[in-house]
């Protein structure tokens, strides 16, 4: 627990020395007016201590609330302080460092009606330790009360697609809710941070099938309109070929380079196409490739022969 009640062991080495000194120079001052020895003792052990209950001490981060008779005295520390015994107490000491606080909100309905469980987590800091002694009887719960109960609030106003995507903006609608509710307890919202959203098993398979299938749906559009621009491009290309032969022979004598090297040594070569090739340019191709023309049949790699 970050607020804790003290004890009145919780004595310094400083407080046990100071009483032990006291306590010695009062036995020995009685014992040097002759006083007897058994009042000697029980002074000297009462002003010990007296002594060492009246020194008390808190950490560097530590608030001591003193109370007197009942009553709200300041705040203490930190360091050594002094409190007169068997008026004074002190009722807890509030530690002023950052605190982390985990809560979670288990099957709440989003507000499409899907159950998800929901954990995050706040970082605040008590900035006003007197309002935090004097205004709430446990603020530590109360924080934890309070972010739970304004997650399942925020889960109901959101979808489920807002909840998985926009955490960052979740997290700071909690952290205005918290402060507004917060501020005359004199406790200061750091920050909330939502760690994870659980959905059911069922609902996330069927989500992951619907995104695979938005996928598939974008591939088919993204091919589709290829597909259109390439037959775009294809018009336009008919349209130039059209209006210059020549260029149509280059890009068949091209073709059918291409065929040659890259696809093997045998091409055959129907007479209709030869001769809309233009056969002494086709013949030039040929011999650029290593070939060597057996009538219709274009062959690589023979040096020699006639076909019958």
């Amino acid at each position: 627990m970050s607020r804790h009640i003290p004890n009145d062991t919780r004595y310094s080495m400083a407080a046990i020395a100071a009483g032990l000194i006291g306590g010695a120079g009062v036995a020995g001052a009685l014992f040097l007016v002759g006083a007897p020895p058994p009042l000697v003792v029980v002074l000297g052990l009462g002003t010990a201590m007296f002594l060492a209950a009246s020194i008390k001490y808190t950490d560097q981060w530590e608030r001591a609330v003193l109370m007197r008779l009942g009553r709200y005295r300041g705040l203490r520390g930190p360091g050594y302080f002094t409190v007169l015994p068997v008026f004074d107490r002190i009722a807890y000491t509030i530690d002023q460092r950052i605190r982390t606080t985990a809560f979670g909100a288990e099957s709440c309905l989003t507000r499409d009606t899907v159950p998800v469980n929901v954990d995050a987590i706040a970082f605040w800091i008590v900035r006003d330790a007197e309002r935090a002694a004097l205004e709430v009887q446990d603020y530590d719960e109360a924080v934890i009360l309070s972010a739970q109960t304004a997650l399942r609030d925020a889960i109901g106003k959101h979808d489920l697609a807002e909840l998985i995507q926009s955490r960052v903006e979740l997290g700071h609608g909690l952290k205005e809710a918290l402060e507004q509710k917060m501020e005359n307890w004199g406790i200061q919202v750091q920050s909330v941070e939502i760690r994870d959203v659980i959905i059911p098993a069922a609902l996330e398979d069927a989500m992951s099938r619907q995104a695979q299938a938005e996928r598939e749906r974008q591939a088919r559009i993204i091919l589709g309109t290829a597909e259109v621009e390439i037959a775009h491009k294809f018009v336009e290309a008919a349209d130039s070929y059209r209006d210059h032969p020549a260029a149509m022979n280059l890009r068949a004598m091209n073709m059918l380079y291409e065929s040659i090297v890259k696809r093997g040594s045998l091409m055959v070569v129907p007479s209709g196409l030869a001769d809309s090739l233009n056969v002494p340019s086709l013949m030039g191709v040929a011999g650029a490739a290593g070939l060597v023309p057996k009538g219709n049949v274009l062959s690589a790699g023979d040096e020699g022969g006639t076909t019958p």
